[in-house]
């Protein structure tokens, strides 16, 4: 059986990759995404499990001691991991996962998984991140101009990235993202594993 394909989405914080992936797990059931773990608390709406695993700083600590994360990140005071035991076994099963972490845990998930697909998704300006972020309404003036000085960071890592999709028009944007996984369960190395019966009796 051919291995699982693992694609990494990153995004500066306002950028839509959230509604992105939704929509890609939506439409495409052949992929599956790892449930990130947390210690921040849940946003209205969120569910345990299911948008994230929601722990408690000591649970997390516990598991990052032991070596469970695939990557962690401090980000905004808040903790998140990847669990490496999950995503090994999906993979092994032939699974295609998709990761939603920022640019310091695709850096550690390449050093593991260097085959890992890299997407970075843009906002086609500042000015349109910056009027996403006031759109949420969930955050203070304060918070607003952090997260923005923290997506000019981001945005200086683009290049470490296999994939660039600019959301400016969603449906295109989740086009060309459907695309770039198409396209990589179409590579000769893929389609020979998967296939090896069929392409055999066809030589």
């Amino acid at each position: 059986m051919t291995s699982g394909n693992l694609f990494i989405v990153t995004a500066p914080s306002g950028a839509g990759k959230t509604s992105l992936v939704k929509a890609l797990l939506e439409h495409d059931k052949q992929i599956k995404l790892s449930v990130s773990y947390t210690t921040r608390p849940p946003r209205p709406g969120e569910t345990d499990g299911k948008d994230y695993h929601f722990v408690t700083e000591q649970k997390f600590m516990e598991m990052l001691e032991r070596g469970d994360f695939l990557e962690s990140a401090l980000v905004y005071g808040n903790r998140y991991g990847t669990s490496q035991p999950w995503i090994e076994s999906a993979m092994r099963a032939g699974t295609d996962i998709l990761l939603e972490i920022d640019w310091q845990g695709a850096e550690q998930v390449r050093k593991i998984f260097p085959r890992a697909i890299g997407i970075f998704i843009l906002p086609p300006s500042l000015e349109a991140l910056l009027e996403r972020l006031k759109g949420r309404g969930q955050d203070s003036g304060e918070v607003i101009a952090r997260r923005l000085a923290a997506a000019r960071e981001d945005i200086r890592h683009v290049e470490q990235f296999d994939y660039v999709i600019i959301n400016d028009v969603f449906e295109s944007a989740l086009q060309d993202l459907i695309a770039v996984v198409r396209a990589q369960r179409l590579k000769a190395e893929q389609q020979l594993g998967a296939h090896a019966e069929m392409i055999g009796n066809l030589k």
